[in-house]
């Protein structure tokens, strides 16, 4: 297993004119509160003048950039990049994020696996009254052509889990300009990515990387023809009912059992999805609804949610995130004060579990609702936390609202109608289906190229 480096790497920006090492620069630290890098961040100034190169240049050809891309996903697994291995990259994610390793290898393989595919996924998004280019002989009797909605494209990312910078180089593909301004807890990953796309053949002014303070955060996405923004209530108040910018906010994501199915068949899809990839995405399950009794299916939670130990994250056996000490007694303080009211099961007199190096570890919580409507149902936490509420057909699907992914354990079809109709619910999976299920090809929160491209007619001699 890899070490930690033997001192701060430096990060630098990635600009349209190469590497930028910039006067202010933040201080990385990991779980221990030790210094593990040091971030540039770039002035407004520069923000402003990188996408003004970005807007001047024009895409690569269609076939040379998905080749790139494709090449990239290959470096981006398998070399030495910005003078980091690969499990060198793995080890300081996981110290720095507390994200288990074991989590962060395997999202570095999956990343490498969708970009791979990355012209396939793109492509079931198009159309299919559609065609790629104007040049298709197809326009010659009239044809709808896919096309980008501008040039540059903003990305505002999320710090919690390695994977979302699966799904952004697929504004790549379609010929936008890229610019990403990376989180503080995982600054890696997308330079580490960029890096492998240049390494590739890619341009310096095709993609890039901007870290910012949160001061100049909004104006690069402002600054952008379209922006995509990763972060909380926050960030969903702020730019809701912004056209040009697609919020990836709190998932929410939940199962519903009823009692046409025995939930003890599917208890361990149950708990994988509460508990797995640490219990730190969005499409891990935040609410379960239950027909009948919720109290037999608290239990078996209880049983087998308060097994695992706090490890530290860098550790192969490490199943639970890792946050440094006062930010876990934040949120631990957090949980406990929306909690009030309801019936705890696990983790009602804290989730806290020090580690000796200074970190610790957020050890599972599950507590049960009284209504289908409790507000708690609605609170998502970046560790196991999990809310059972009672349901019956009478509250029908408004507590189900406002899912990223929901999960229907049920044999009745006419409720599943009901499920897929509601705009607010984003994916919805039958059956022995983890909530986290993610595979290339399928929309996340829709095809982001639905939000990227549109359709206009050509028709030519």
């Amino acid at each position: 297993m890899a070490g930690p480096p033997s001192g701060p790497l430096r990060l630098e920006a990635l600009g349209a004119g190469g590497s930028y090492r910039a006067r202010n620069r933040m201080d990385v630290t990991d779980v221990s509160g030790r210094s593990v890098a040091e971030l540039s961040l770039v002035p407004s100034l520069f923000v402003n003048r990188t996408l003004r190169a970005l807007r001047r240049t024009s895409p690569l050809p269609a076939d040379e950039r998905i080749g790139l891309i494709v090449r990239a996903a290959e470096l981006f697994a398998t070399s030495t990049l910005s003078g980091q291995s690969p499990e060198e990259y793995v080890h300081t994610v996981s110290r720095v994020g507390g994200v288990p390793i074991s989590v962060v290898r395997r999202a570095m393989r999956t990343t490498a696996a969708r970009l791979s595919r990355v012209y396939d996924s793109v492509q079931r998004a198009r159309p299919a009254g559609t065609v790629n280019d104007w040049r298709d002989p197809l326009t010659r009797t009239g044809r709808g052509v896919w096309s980008r909605r501008g040039d540059v494209f903003a990305v505002h990312a999320a710090g919690n889990h390695p994977g979302p910078h699966s799904l952004w180089p697929e504004a790549l593909a379609l010929g936008w300009r890229v610019a990403v301004r990376p989180s503080r807890r995982d600054p890696f990953t997308p330079h580490r990515l960029i890096t492998a796309l240049r390494t590739a053949g890619f341009p310096d002014d095709q993609v890039v990387l901007l870290p910012t303070d949160h001061t100049q955060a909004d104006s690069l996405v402002r600054g952008a023809d379209l922006g995509m923004v990763y972060g909380g209530e926050d960030i969903v108040r702020k730019f809701a009912g912004d056209p040009t910018v697609l919020i990836q906010g709190p998932g929410r994501s939940k199962i519903l059992l009823t009692a046409d199915v025995d939930w003890r068949a599917h208890l361990d899809t149950i708990v994988d999805s509460v508990s797995g990839h640490g219990g730190t995405g969005c499409v891990n399950t935040t609410a379960i609804y239950m027909e009948g009794d919720p109290a037999p299916l608290c239990a078996a939670l209880v049983e087998r949610l308060s097994a695992p130990v706090g490890l530290p994250p860098e550790d192969e056996e490490a199943v639970l995130p890792v946050q440094p000490a006062a930010a876990a007694r934040a949120i631990e303080a957090y949980l406990l004060r929306m909690a009030a009211g309801t019936r705890p099961w696990l983790g009602g007199d804290g989730i806290v579990e020090d580690l000796k190096d200074g970190g610790a570890a957020l050890r599972p919580a599950i507590h049960q609702l009284d209504r289908p409507d409790a507000p708690q149902a609605g609170v998502e936490l970046p560790f196991p936390c999990v809310w059972v509420a009672p349901w019956t057909p009478q509250d029908g699907v408004a507590p189900l609202r406002n899912s990223l992914v929901l999960n229907a354990i049920t044999r009745d079809d006419r409720l599943i109608d009901r499920l897929i109709a509601e705009p607010t619910i984003s994916n919805v999976y039958v059956g022995d289906h983890r909530t986290h299920f993610m595979e290339s090809g399928l929309p996340h929160d829709g095809y982001l190229a639905e939000f990227l491209m549109r359709s206009k007619t050509i028709i030519r001699d």
